[in-house]
């Protein structure tokens, strides 16, 4: 996370586009929430570090939501999102104050809510630091699967303690998650024959790009659209 990678493109948070969802309270966490409130299939998302409002993050999550999901992007940042405009900005403070173990504790109460309203199934998505949060969350047996995007680093303790279907999406031009590390996880992944996984690499593309995509970039949108496809898809087929 304490690559440049990871800081690049920030979104313009309130760029007035239109969503479909509403900002609500789950678990205690304030909560971009979109889709039918009577599915019994949930997926949680998780954001990088520019945290919940960010405009491409709840388009995805609407369209998510169109295919029957109950959608829900939880404020895990509580608020304290990377501000590059910012000269205090410390990014190394951020990090520390924002431990990935400490979020996914935080999303506990969220689960044990969607739960209480009758959701069966739950998946989770994470991008950048969002992913390291849902790596956790894919070693307990809180939630059905995970896809982890454009990664932040992943250890291969946590590699070998997954425990649900996991699909990785990895950009060819990354620092913080380099093309060989992706192509050692999933070699890691393949050699666990009980459980079963989806590795995939996107050319000409780098960190961060299936929510921070520039929409003039049409090569990068298309490519950000496959990913958000993949992602989609493996989600059909294993929370249900």
């Amino acid at each position: 996370m304490s690559s440049s990678h990871c800081f690049q493109n920030p979104p313009k948070l309130n760029s007035g586009i239109h969503v479909a969802g509403t900002v609500q309270q789950l678990g205690g966490l304030s909560s971009y929430v979109t889709g039918s409130p009577d599915s019994k299939l949930a997926l949680i998302l998780v954001s990088d570090v520019f945290g919940y409002e960010a405009p491409n993050l709840r388009k995805l999550a609407d369209k998510v939501a169109a295919s029957g999901f109950l959608v829900v992007v939880p404020d895990l940042l509580y608020g304290d999102y990377a501000d590059l405009f910012n000269p205090q900005f410390d990014r190394d403070s951020w990090r520390k104050a924002h431990e990935k173990d400490k979020a996914c504790e935080d999303t506990q109460p969220l689960i044990a809510d969607l739960k209480s309203k009758g959701v069966k199934s739950i998946g989770a998505a994470g991008f950048c630091w969002g992913g390291g949060v849902v790596m956790k969350l894919a070693i307990s047996s809180d939630i059905q699967a995970a896809v982890i995007l454009h990664p932040g680093p992943i250890s291969d303790d946590e590699i070998n303690e997954v425990k649900i279907p996991i699909a990785i999406l990895g950009a060819e031009i990354d620092h913080v998650f380099p093309a060989e590390r992706l192509k050692q996880v999933e070699e890691k992944l393949s050699s666990k024959s009980e459980l079963e996984s989806f590795v995939k690499l996107f050319p000409g593309v780098t960190h961060g790009w299936t929510v921070r995509y520039n929409d003039d970039d049409e090569a990068t949108v298309k490519s950000a659209k496959e990913a958000h496809q993949d992602m989609l898809n493996w989600f059909i087929k294993h929370v249900k």
